[in-house]
């Protein structure tokens, strides 16, 4: 063999560093035979096109859930303080404070150190989902822990009333900024969610919530938190097939793998336990499977959409296709 021969079949025997990501845009005529084979959607030496979140589980999809649940409990707590309902409003605002609680716990420890929370607060940068998120925590978590500590020891009612009021006020942000949060990042299928994603989380809260009140308090007056969940079921349930219908190929990871399981177990979870509280309720068994379901619900669909980004960003595809399409257009 020549040094000349030696060459080529090294250059023949190279991985596909040459390999292109995309489709064929050549047209085929009709009876036409392809000769080239269609391309495969794959990068330089195997590597995504974008790097994945570096957001772990259980975390972040955790944290997700549980700001939500603590969000829109502040909403729940407020409206039964204020219509005279005060064992509810005090299980929605002990629950509202565990639940940010449990939040921030999750948070710092994906950070790894609690520092890097708080040097988040040292600017103020309104075009940024994270640091606005940071201030709303920052802000939520002591006035719902204010709420809580008044309605348990009963002390100090007007300053408890006061940070009931503060709490609901920022519970539905605190509830939906997390769909803004990771709808702001190059992961396909959460930055193509834009839309409906911050409307999905607070329906995931709501249904959160209620089913929280649902579960601890069987035996109480729960129809306002039946009301929550069911409008909560709606709300998520409705943004989701709308942001599914709008999304095309980037929806395929929230429908296949993990991802998939997840969220068609919430989808199931979610409509059961609204049914249940709604058919079952004048059963304290009833409520407490619908509370425990509906719970479990919200948490699925976290924990499917955290799934799903992380499945787009690893699949070169859902950012390739949609960016040659709109060139296109």
């Amino acid at each position: 063999m020549t040094g000349q021969d030696g060459a080529r079949g090294k250059r023949s025997s190279r991985p596909g560093r040459e390999a292109v990501t995309g489709v064929a845009t050549g047209r085929r005529r009709r009876g036409e035979q392809p000769v080239v084979p269609d391309t495969e959607f794959t990068s330089y030496y195997g590597k995504p096109i974008i790097n994945a979140p570096v957001w772990r589980s259980p975390d972040i999809p955790g944290y997700l859930f549980l700001g939500g649940l603590a969000g829109a409990s502040s909403l729940l707590g407020a409206g039964a303080q204020a219509t005279g309902r005060p064992r509810m409003a005090t299980t929605a605002k002990v629950g509202a404070f565990g639940a940010i609680g449990l939040s921030l716990v999750a948070l710092v420890h994906d950070l790894g150190r609690p520092a890097r929370f708080l040097n988040m607060l040292r600017v103020f940068k309104p075009t940024s989902p994270m640091n606005i998120g940071s201030w709303l925590l920052a802000g939520y978590g002591p006035l719902a822990g204010a709420a809580a500590a008044s309605a348990v020891t009963g002390r100090l009612p007007r300053l408890g009333a006061a940070a009931t009021a503060g709490s609901a006020v920022l519970g539905p942000a605190v509830a939906a900024y997390t769909g803004a949060l990771i709808s702001d990042t190059a992961v396909p299928a959460w930055h193509d969610g834009y839309r409906e994603l911050p409307y999905l989380f607070a329906g995931s809260g709501a249904t959160a919530a209620g089913g929280l009140v649902l579960l601890a308090d069987p035996a109480g007056d729960t129809g306002p938190a039946r009301n929550l969940a069911v409008f909560g079921v709606a709300l998520e349930l409705g943004s989701f097939k709308r942001m599914e219908r709008r999304l095309g190929m980037v929806a395929e990871p929230y429908r296949t793998g993990r991802a998939g399981r997840y969220l068609r177990a919430g989808e199931v979870l979610s409509v059961a336990g609204a049914a249940g509280a709604v058919l079952g309720r004048r059963s304290r068994l009833g409520k407490v499977l619908s509370g425990a379901a509906l719970l479990a619900a919200s948490a699925c669909t976290r924990w499917g959409i955290f799934h799903a980004g992380k499945a787009s960003a690893d699949d070169p595809r859902y950012t390739v296709v949609p960016q040659r399409r709109r060139l296109r257009n």
